[in-house]
């Protein structure tokens, strides 16, 4: 092979390699539950229904539940646009987060929303 043949796989395998790590994967809520520390701080993507919100574009405290068939987990938003309604199917991606953890427990289990996309 030639040496920029070479040079140009490599590229685009650092490249794939790259943009697959920046992006937040699906999980099961079950999943980031179970093992919140391994998720701490870490960018997920969950789907699921929302099952109850508060907030709307002019109230500072915004926040969903969203149930994925595993289990049920807060999302806290900072959206002018409010949040979704109750009943929503959503794909949501965010930072995992927790009020506290004592032990292997976690206390305020959340996902701070970076984004939403609410399926029609």
């Amino acid at each position: 092979m030639q040496f920029r043949t070479r040079l140009s796989l490599a590229f685009a395998g650092l490249l794939t390699a790259v943009l697959l790590t920046g992006c937040a994967s699906t999980r099961s809520i079950a999943d980031i539950q179970s093992q919140p520390g391994r998720y701490y701080e870490r960018s997920v993507a969950i789907e699921g229904t929302v099952t109850s919100s508060f907030g709307g574009p002019f109230i500072p405290v915004q926040f969903y539940r969203v149930d994925d068939g595993t289990g049920e987990i807060a999302v806290l938003a900072n959206d002018a646009r409010g949040v979704p309604r109750t009943g929503a199917r959503v794909r949501v991606k965010g930072r995992v987060g927790e009020v506290a953890s004592f032990g292997s427990r976690s206390f305020g289990l959340h996902l701070r929303q970076q984004d939403v996309d609410i399926k029609r």
